[in-house]
């Protein structure tokens, strides 16, 4: 977009067919697309139908990539007016698929690579990034993407996807953001032995050089941008990253903490429904990677808030993993973020399957972050209907094949009572003559209001009490068809209202713990600061107008040309 006088070089933007005569001239772009001036609507018909013809999820995929890269503000004026379409093939679950073949389906730059080979030079590298203005990053070192292991620079989809739902929910401008993706070496020896593999050839970095290489990346960063936003993501151990820079950068992670917080906004809609007391809530999280600890800590921090002290919260959970349930005479050598839930009180006996906690425990919420498909079977789910009038399951892994089980098995073994939430999308299900809509619990309905806040207020950190206030937002973001339908989550398709709703909190957070420093808006009431948080931002359905009134400015509204009219913009 133009912001001075003088003509600019083409851009991505340039080449909008809804731009007039005169726009396209002042942006150097006259002639490089076809003289019509389309309206949007002729824009989107197009595309659809392009898409449409596409026959696999993968091509569509590569199909959105080329039409982000081509033409930006189409990109997104068709994500936010198709979101429920569009998303899975942003993100997940296509672009998990997408990940694994990115080396073989790879066209064009569409981030940073920075490769251990640059450490000592890593400001250099940065430097290279085109943009000056760049307000949030999103970082991995592949070596856990989604439920599929360690992808090394082939997780370069996940920053991608993930900044597209930035700017497309959350409003940030596309190019604000920077996709980032360390090449720190790959454990997976398939790709290293593979001839289109495009990283490094080398096994992966020992924790101490990947800290000393991360300390040189988060000085760099700030440096370039000062007050950037620093998502980490995707990281096999995430937890010495957020330890160690938590409290320092404007940074947080969103496999534990907007993982736990879209999680926690569930559970805290669920929990009215399902007519339990807090305290005698008693919850079976099948996983106990940081995903889970971290969604675990969040409904801990909850159900401290209702009443119960950290260890009355803390005993209401039981983490299974590969090896059964976790207690302190396992005989094993449990990892640190494990510790915190643990049990003692297991009598010695050891429960070794899902099935044996479950029976034992008889849980009220049933949730699952283990990427084992179908884990939660026919017997377990009658049971969790057995026990409780309204059963709280939340298979929570990516992409659907990895999901503990479907909607469709939850409502036919619980005769319909489930409250349900996924991490991939299920379709709705006939039941008693109604179409029931599953909930989806979608990290998209945090983490883009999360870095909007965090933006907004000028945050110097994103503290705990932010990532908290992102859930408790989310929680109250349903409006009045959406609770009386009992939902546990807004319609996707309001995803830029609910993310406002959600930044808000963030920056009222920030505020009340002393972290923010964009002090004219300290004193707004809620009214006004949400008509500003929405005057900020990034809006593909105005960028071409932005562009029109600025050439009319230019020369009296005569430069726009006999077509300008026709544009719908």
């Amino acid at each position: 977009m133009a912001t001075t006088s003088s003509s600019p070089a083409p851009s991505t933007g340039s080449y909008d067919t809804t731009l007039s005569t005169g726009a396209r001239k002042y942006l150097k772009a006259y002639g490089l697309t076809p003289p019509a001036v389309e309206s949007y609507e002729n824009q989107a018909r197009r595309c659809l139908a392009q898409l449409q013809s596409k026959t696999t999820p993968i091509d569509k995929y590569l199909y959105l990539s080329g039409l982000r890269n081509a033409n930006v503000h189409l990109f997104y004026r068709l994500a936010v007016d198709h979101m429920k379409t569009l998303t899975p093939l942003i993100y997940t679950p296509v672009v998990g698929e997408a990940c694994l073949k990115w080396s073989q389906i790879y066209l064009q730059p569409e981030g940073l690579y920075l490769s251990f080979a640059d450490k000592g030079h890593i400001s250099s590298v940065l430097h290279n990034w085109p943009q000056n203005n760049v307000e949030i990053t999103v970082v991995t070192d592949g070596s856990r993407i989604l439920g599929l292991g360690d992808l090394g620079i082939n997780g370069m989809g996940i920053p991608v996807g993930k900044l597209a739902l930035y700017s497309a929910c959350g409003g940030i401008r596309p190019d604000a953001t920077l996709p980032l993706t360390l090449d720190l070496g790959t454990g997976n020896k398939a790709f290293r032995d593979d001839p289109l593999y495009m990283g490094s050839r080398r096994g992966k970095v020992t924790a101490e050089e990947e800290a000393e290489f991360l300390d040189e990346l988060m000085e760099a960063l700030v440096e370039r941008w000062p007050g950037i936003v620093i998502q980490y993501e995707d990281f096999k151990n995430p937890f010495p990253s957020l330890g160690r820079y938590q409290g320092k950068y404007t940074m947080f992670n969103d496999d534990i903490q907007g993982t736990g917080a879209v999680i926690l906004a569930g559970i805290i809609n669920a929990v009215k429904r399902n007519g339990v007391a807090i305290k005698d809530q008693r919850a079976v999280l099948m996983g106990a990677g940081s995903a889970a600890v971290g969604v675990a800590k969040q409904i801990v921090q909850f159900f401290i808030q209702e009443g119960l002290s950290e260890d009355e919260a803390r005993q209401c959970f039981w983490l299974v993993d590969t090896k059964g349930l976790v207690t302190n005479d396992r005989g094993d050598k449990l990892a640190d973020h494990k510790t915190y839930f643990s049990r003692n009180d297991n009598d010695g006996k050891q429960y070794k399957t899902l099935s044996e906690v479950v029976e034992n425990v008889k849980p009220t919420i049933l949730m699952g972050l283990c990427t084992i498909g179908g884990i939660f079977d026919a017997e377990i789910l009658k049971k969790m209907g057995q026990w409780n009038k309204y059963p709280i399951i939340f298979p929570l892994s990516n992409p659907s094949d990895n999901s503990e089980c479907n909607f469709e098995d939850a409502m036919k073994y619980t005769d319909g009572r489930v409250l349900f939430a996924s991490g991939s999308p299920f379709d709705s299900v006939e039941f008693e003559g109604k179409s029931i809509t599953p909930g989806q619990g979608n990290n998209m309905y945090v983490f883009p209001g999360i870095g909007l806040g965090s933006i907004l207020s000028k945050a110097t950190t994103v503290t705990q009490s932010m990532i908290y206030a992102s859930a408790t937002s989310l929680s109250t973001s349903l409006n009045k068809q959406e609770v009386s339908d009992g939902w546990l989550y807004p319609e996707i398709g309001r995803i830029r209202d609910v993310s406002v709703v959600v930044a808000m909190g963030v920056i009222r957070a920030a505020q009340e713990a002393g972290v923010d420093r964009e002090v004219r808006i300290r004193d707004m009431g809620n009214e006004e600061l949400e008509k500003w948080v929405r005057s900020k931002m990034y809006d593909p359905h105005t960028e071409t107008k932005v562009i029109e009134d600025e050439v009319s400015g230019m020369v009296g509204g005569d430069q726009k040309g006999s077509n300008a009219e026709k544009s719908h913009l």
